[in-house]
This record gives structure tokens, sequence and C-alpha cells, in this order.
């Protein structure tokens, strides 16, 4: 008798464990991550969107035919395998998940994809990455509004079924199937035109979160969990709240309080702590650059970009400046971007650095400028980020400029993102501090940022050998095509077309208490793998 009540006395308390045990796992599903921004998002609107801070909110919330695993390795999305291409690489034929959903319910269907494709090509909707699609047959045709949208080169076949047709193959057309080839909601487009993607009650997800409580001009909103997302039962943590916080003393300070379990750190702080086991780095697949308007008679000289192209130091900007763990620029190509197919080696360290420092020789270009120019004193302003980062490498870029060049002066103008971004489209500036993040590791992508007919070559500068060179490289395969990439690069970077700086490190800093946050080349975290421990 007394075994038995010491047995049962066991089992009460272990079932009493076990519901604890239950309780504790479900109060960790229910538990908000709390993260970070550093600026507003301008649109949740994939069609329109061009800026970091809008990329980052359509990641967590939209998924296309692929998408990208815990280890960032593309796999199926809405599509049902990661097809291969036919017709040479020309054709692919996708099968769609019958169990992908909207957050509202209605399953994604070929046409949501094939009216999003054909709504970013039309010259109205001023898509400012159109050219993505540039491979899409009639993509040409359509944007000079010589045919309607409705003949690109994507059709439904069924409701399930989605084939597109290309001009040419295109080798990073993978990583385009699983970050930009995005399906919208036809009916929910066609309903809000032109306003969809402005705010939660505009915007319609089909991703492992919904936008909730976005007003389009607040700092603060919540990624909710799609309860119809084809895969919504592997999504451990139900809401992400996401605030803006621009100044990075108070990202901390959350951060240490506890209150945030993820954000951005730059400089300073990330040399100063070093060793802290929360402090995580990672190589962003981007650019950061210098940029001239050539529309402007005063910036458009050859001598002035070789005369700032000698004078800037890279090393001095990624050591002594940044101090994050930013890489200097070899050439117009980042590391781990690309390739060599016969040797396997790096192209931005197999091309080299075309991007010396030499005080002498930028003094020479800086007094050719001057003599070309017939002035003694030309004022110049320089348009940044109002970020930290941003400010430091504008007030050096004065700093070197202004020390070494006589009769040099140089106004700096820092605009939060969004302004910025506006007067980058509109050609309001005249030298820029910007950059390029890639959706694909292939040089083409940030080479063509000079091309003449691609939409963020903002002022459109235009050299004719770079173009063909260029193009004609693109048109190949294999190692042929490599090489003429780095034709291309070396010429660029011979004629100055722009001054690469630096291949940005992003510094996290993360909670110890939450896991399955990781980063890669090219994606930020996937919050739909997070979890806490």
């Amino acid at each position: 008798m007394e075994h038995k009540l010491l047995t049962i006395g066991a089992i009460f308390l272990t079932t009493i464990s076990l519901a604890a045990c239950g309780s504790k796992k479900s109060a960790s599903t229910h538990k908000a991550l709390s993260v970070t921004l550093p600026d507003e998002p301008l649109t949740a609107d994939p069609n329109k969107a061009t800026d970091t801070n809008s990329a980052g909110l359509i990641f967590q919330t939209m998924e296309g035919l692929y998408t990208y695993n815990k280890q960032n390795k593309i796999i199926p999305g809405v599509a049902t395998k990661v097809v291969k291409p036919t017709n040479n690489g020309k054709t692919y034929t996708f099968n769609l998940k019958r169990n992908a959903k909207w957050a509202n319910g209605q399953p994604v269907t070929a046409q949501d994809f094939v009216n999003s494709f054909r709504r970013t090509v039309d010259p109205k909707t001023k898509a400012q990455y159109a050219n993505l699609y540039s491979a899409f047959k009639n993509y040409s045709a359509i944007q000079a509004g010589k045919l309607a949208p409705n003949k690109l080169g994507a059709k439904a076949i069924g409701r399930h079924k989605l084939q597109i047709q290309l001009t040419k193959r295109i080798p990073w057309f993978n990583d385009l199937a699983a970050s930009k080839y995005l399906p919208l909601n036809t009916a929910a487009v066609k309903k809000y035109g032109q306003k969809y993607g402005t705010n939660t009650s505009k915007t319609m997800a089909d991703g492992p979160y919904k936008l909730v409580g976005w007003t389009g001009s607040n700092s603060s909103w919540k990624y909710v969990k799609n309860p119809h997302y084809w895969n919504a039962k592997n999504v451990k943590i139900n809401q992400v709240n996401v605030s803006v916080t621009k100044d990075e003393n108070t990202a901390i300070n959350l951060f240490k309080s506890g209150k945030i379990q993820e954000t951005t750190v730059t400089g300073q702080y990330v040399r100063a702590n070093a060793s802290n086991p929360d402090l995580k780095k990672h190589a962003t697949g981007r650019l950061n650059y210098l940029y001239f308007n050539p529309q402007i008679k005063k910036t458009n000289s050859e001598n002035l970009r070789k005369a700032l192209g000698y004078i800037i130091n890279q090393k001095t900007i990624t050591q002594d400046v940044l101090q994050d763990g930013s890489k200097p620029a070899l050439n117009m190509v980042i590391r781990g971007d690309q390739k060599n197919p016969k040797t396997g080696k790096d192209m931005a360290e197999d091309v080299g650095n075309l991007l010396p420092t030499s005080v002498s020789k930028a003094k020479n270009y800086w007094n050719k400028y001057l003599k070309e120019s017939g002035k003694k004193s030309v004022t110049m302003n320089l348009l940044t980020d109002d970020t930290d980062e941003d400010k430091h490498i504008g007030a050096y870029i004065q700093s070197i400029a202004q020390k070494n060049f006589k009769g040099l002066t140089i106004n700096l103008t820092s605009l939060p993102h969004a302004q910025h971004v506006a007067r980058d489209f509109d050609g309001k500036f005249e030298l820029n501090l910007t950059g390029w993040s890639t959706n694909w590791r292939d040089s083409y992508d940030f080479l063509s940022l000079m091309a003449k007919d691609n939409s963020v070559n903002f002022a459109h500068w235009n050299d004719p050998t770079f173009n063909k060179l260029l193009n004609t490289a693109n048109a190949k395969t294999g190692q042929a095509r490599y090489d003429g990439l780095v034709q291309a690069d070396k010429y660029l970077m011979k004629i100055m077309g722009c001054i690469p700086l630096y291949q940005p490190s992003e510094a996290k800093l993360i909670s110890s208490k939450v896991g399955g946050l990781t980063y890669s080349l090219l994606n930020e975290a996937q919050y739909q793998y997070a979890y806490w421990k």
C-alpha cells in the first residue's frame, strides 16, 4: 500500500512536471522577439522597394518561388521543387504548392506571380528595379512602350503552374526566384492600385509573418505569424516587435536591459567590445562607393574622379574610421561574390587592388581638374545618409581632400535614408556616398551599376567602351564570361567611373537566449527560424 502511494505520488509529480514543461514551451512560443531597424522603410510593395529597410520588411513577410533554409541554402518556397530549366536554360516551369496561401487564406496562384511580374515591368509602375526582369521575353519592348505588359514572358498554365520564358540564360536566376520574383495578391493590388504597400491595411503577405501596425510612417510595428503559411507549424516565434532605433547608444541600452534581442552596432562599440560573446560579425553582400553626378559640369570630370580616387585610402576608412571589420574595396567587385571557373579563386582577389593611394598623383589630377575648369577654387557638396557611419566617412573624405587639394571646399549634407534615396533618383546631388546590396553572387550586379541603362546609375553616367565590354562579357558563358567581366572591371577602375570604398561588415548584438538567427553574404536572419532557448 505504501509502495503504491509513493508510485502514485511520483506519477502525480511527473504529471505536474510535464505540464510545467508544456507551459514553458507555450510561453516561449508566445513570447515576442524584439528587434531594431536603423531607419524607416519606404514601402511594403515588393514591386517598388528600393531601400534596404523596405527589403528587410519584405524579406520577413513575403515568399517567392524559392526561399532559404536555416543554412541560407536555396530550397523550394511556393514552388514544389527547385527546377532545372529547359530550352538551353531559357524556360522554367514551376508547379506551385497547393497549400501555399496568403494571410487571408486565399491560395497563392500562378497568376499572382504573373500579375506581379507584369506590374513590375509596366512603365506606369515606375519600378526602379524593373531591370531585374531584363532577361524575360519582351521585357525591352514593354519598357519602351511598344508592347503591353501582358506580353511578358511569364504565363499561368492553370492555377498552380507557372512558366517563365527568358531570352537568354541568367546564372543567378535561382537567387532572384528566392528574393525578388515575388507574387502579389491580385485582388489586393486591384483594390488599392498605386497605394498598395503604403501601410498594413493595404498589404498582403504570403510568407511566415504578416505585417501588423505599420502606418507607412511610424517607427514601430509587428511581424505576426501568418497562420495560413504553408510551413507555419515550424515557425517557433509567433510575434516579432520591430522598432526603428537610429541612435546606437539607445539600441545598446535597450539590448543590455533585455528589451530587444537583436540590433546592429558599428564602429567604436564593435572595437571596444570585441570580446563580448553577444557580438556577432558577418560580411555583407554590399559595396559602398562614391558616385559623381555627370549631369553637373563641375563633377563630370575624369580628372576629378581620379584626384579623389588617389587621395582616398580604403584601408584608412575600414581600419581607422569604421573599425567594425569591414573590408577595403579592391575594385568594383566584393569578396565572396564570384569565383574563377578555372582556378576557383575569388574574383576580387583575382583582379587585385586597383585602388592604390598616391598623394602626388592625386594632386596632379587635381591641378589638371582646376585647369580644365578654369577656376582657382571650387565648392562641392557631398550627400550622405545621416547615420554615424556615413557621416564619419563623409567627414574623412572632406578632411583628406581639403587638406591636399588647394582651393577645394566640400560641404556635407546628411539626410535620413528615405530622403537620401529620393535625392538619388532625382539626381539632386554633386558627390554622393551611396551603396548597393546584391541579391545574387555574380559580379555583373556590381559592374552593371555603372551601365548606362541601369536605373540605379542615378545620373546616367555613360561610357560606351565600358558598356560594350560589359555587354559582350555577359553574352558569353563560363570562363569567357568571367574573363570578360574581369576586363570590364579593370577598365572601369582605370577611368574611375566611380570610387569603390569598402565592403561593409555587419555587427549584431544577439541575445544568448535566442537561437536560429543566422546571416549570410546575401541575407539578414530569417525570424521564422528563430527560437527561444
